[in-house]
This record gives C-alpha cells, structure tokens and sequence, in this order.
C-alpha cells in the first residue's frame, strides 16, 4: 500500500493553515514541494562544506566537488544515461533548452533550415526557439493538435523536408496533462535522421525516464518540479552531440587554456558550465531523486494516476464545469474552464479554503488560442496529494461553481 501518510509527513509545508484551513496544494506542475531531506541537504551544504567546487585543493572544497558531482552521477542513474560526464547543469529547463536552441543552431541551422515543435509547447521549449530562427533566419514547422489535446501523428509525420534539423517536443503537457507518445515521436525522427530533444519538465516527476530506452538525443528537465530546490537544471545529451556543440557561455571552469589570442575549450560536462555551478542546488537535487528512488517512482506513477483517475471522475459530474483536454493519457494535471465564471475568480475562492491551484494561461497562450479561451483553472497533483484531498477539492468546487 501507498504509504501516503508516512511521506506527507516528510513535507513541513503540508502542516501549515492558509485562511485558518489545512493547506490543499494542487500546484505542483508550477513547483512541487520540498521533503524535509532536501531542506537538511541545502541548510548542512551552506552551514558545513561550503565551497567553490573544482579549483580548491583545500577540504571543504574538495567535500563540495564530490558532492557536486555525485548529484550529477545520481541525475545519470535517475534517467539511466550512458555516461555522467553527458549531465550538463543549468538553472532551469528554460535554461537547459536555450542553450540547446542557442549551441545547436549555431552549428546546424542556417538560412531556410527547419525545426518540428509541437502546438502544445510551453513558452520556454518555443519562444528560445523562435529567437533562433529569427536570427537564423530559419523556420519552424508545428505538429498540430486535436480537440482531444493529443498531437496529430499523422500529420506530425508529413512535417520532415530535406531542411529539417531537429525536433523539440515536451513529453507531457503542463497544461493539458497530455502524454505524448514520445518513443514513436523520436522513432519518426530518426527515421528521417532528425535528432530529438524531450522537454521532461513534467513527465520526469510523474513516471520513469529511461534516455537509452527512449533513444532521445536530448532531455532537460527542472529540479524544482522533482522536489528539489529552485534554480537547477539539467540538459543530458548523447556525448557525440555535446561534443559537436561550441559552448553557450564563456568564462571559468569551461576552458582548458587560455591565452589572449585563444581558447580551448573545457572537455565534457565542463563546456557547458561556465561559471561557478549552482553546487549546492545539485546535489539538493541529487537527494531529492535518492528520496522519490526511496519511495519508487513506479509506485508513484500509480498513485497519481489514481489520482488524477478519481479527480477526474469528480470533475466531469460538476454541471457547468468543462475539462479542457481529454486525451485518454494523462498525467500530473488537469485543466478546466466555468461556465460564467473567470479562472482567476475560481482559484482565489477556492484560496479561501485552503485549496492552491494554479489559473491563467499557463505559458501556452498557443493553446489557449486553439481552445478560444483566455485561461484556464488547473489543478495539479504530486506524490504527496490524498484522495482525501481531491474529494475535498471537489466538493469545494462544486459549491464555487454552484456560486456562479
């Protein structure tokens, strides 16, 4: 049995009272919550071992550097890479995809060139992109979408010419919920000899990533939807890519030598983290993927598809109240609209009881431009979240929608 009570216990935040009523938080496709283990990690880093990594031959520093990269040997077990040195550091998946945009179209993209996203992007898997092609002069092509919320393959399929040089697609939508299917995605690919990147910044919480399975040539995801601390990233690439890419940023820790005249660049990971790293948000990170590895992330995947299952079930017998995507494959969220009632006006009254969700566009405005919407209500679900807790989200909700 799911022990759901031992592992909300392990999240201070949970106890707390918003408007006199027990939090209910059902945000974490914005930012999950920390364990009480990720908290100790990020208080003993800064009040025991803290120092710059790499450069010292003193304790303290050598402390911080093994545990800097034993956080990068962990991200390279989690996702069941090749090889640690493929685990490049960012601050955020944001982070982690501009570089990519930045590197790969410097090397690859030229004038008349081609990338494949999908409809359903976030902001930060389409606007770095957008910028590419603009000063590449470059185009991108988009894999349309259903009313379902899930992408048109068929369609998807078409999209490839001779000028295509990569496909950047998210492996769930942050705001539909939708799970793509992303191995046939990266098959279709690669049978045009397109490389793909996977945008796992909500699917790497929620169910287990296996890169080599996949056969993905990148995938970024964010620390802070994984139960880890704001501010770190990660973007894994299969080394002959990395190896192919100049560098996103200059500055120390990504050279090898250098002169007045010239540079050598740093061997892998180190070209792309220039800079002194966010070492103590790493190997944060590293123990929050020890934590969500200690509870099983396939057990996780279970209770949230139950989760959202039962959530969902509440929700459609709601008069008044429409779902906004309905793919039959959903994961971590789920997004919905009120009839004569704003999305903001829901969420606030709904704060009032103790209930977080998250409303507005959500970083997709393509989507809601699809849908004709201007927003929506989305509530989001995490490995501490009880069916106690979405009965009591939904019976609230359906006095809120009763109000309107």
């Amino acid at each position: 049995m799911y022990p759901i009570e031992a592992i909300r216990k392990d999240f201070p935040i949970l106890t707390q009272r918003i408007h006199s009523n027990p939090l209910v938080y059902l945000d974490s496709a914005a930012t999950t919550q920390k364990p009480q283990c990720v908290i100790d990690a990020l208080v003993d880093s800064y009040s025991r071992t803290n120092s710059n990594i790499h450069r010292g031959i003193h304790s303290l520093s050598q402390i911080s550097t093994d545990l800097y990269e034993q956080a990068r040997e962990r991200v390279r077990a989690f996702i069941n890479a090749p090889q640690s040195k493929e685990v490049i550091f960012t601050k955020s998946v944001t982070e982690s995809l501009n570089l990519l945009a930045c590197s790969f179209g410097e090397a690859y993209v030229g004038e008349g060139d081609e990338i494949i996203l999908s409809a359903m992007e976030h902001h930060s898997n389409l606007v770095p992109w957008q910028m590419m092609c603009e000063r590449k002069k470059a185009t991108i092509r988009f894999v349309p979408l259903f009313e379902s919320g899930e992408l048109d393959i068929e369609t998807y399929k078409t999209l490839f010419s001779k000028r295509t040089k990569l496909v950047s697609i998210a492996h769930v939508s942050n705001s539909l919920g939708t799970v793509n299917p992303i191995k046939e995605i990266i098959e279709i690919a690669h049978a045009h000899k397109v490389p793909v990147c996977v945008d796992g910044a909500q699917s790497v919480q929620h169910t287990p990533i296996d890169v080599q399975a996949l056969d993905c040539d990148f995938f970024a995801f964010s620390g802070h939807k994984i139960y880890a601390p704001t501010g770190i990233g990660v973007l894994w690439g299969k080394e002959q890519w990395l190896n192919a890419l100049p560098p996103y940023q200059g500055g120390g820790g990504m050279i090898k030598t250098v002169s007045l005249a010239h540079t050598e660049y740093n061997v892998l990971p180190f070209k792309f983290e220039a800079g002194t790293p966010n070492y103590v948000d790493a190997h944060a990170l590293g123990v929050a993927l020890e934590y969500v590895q200690s509870i099983g992330i396939q057990e996780i995947e279970k209770h949230e598809h139950t989760l959202i299952t039962h959530a969902t079930k509440r929700m459609q017998h709601i008069e008044g109240l429409h779902i906004i995507g309905n793919a039959p494959n959903k994961a971590g969220a789920i997004s919905f609209t009120v009839h004569g009632a704003h999305p903001a006006d829901i969420g606030m009254i709904l704060d009032k009881k103790g209930i977080a969700i998250r409303t507005g566009t959500h970083c997709t405005e393509p989507i809601m431009q699809f849908y004709n919407i201007p927003a929506t209500a989305r509530v989001s679900f995490g490995l501490y979240n009880s069916m106690e807790e979405i009965d009591f989200f939904a019976d609230t909700l359906q006095k809120v929608v009763h109000m309107f």
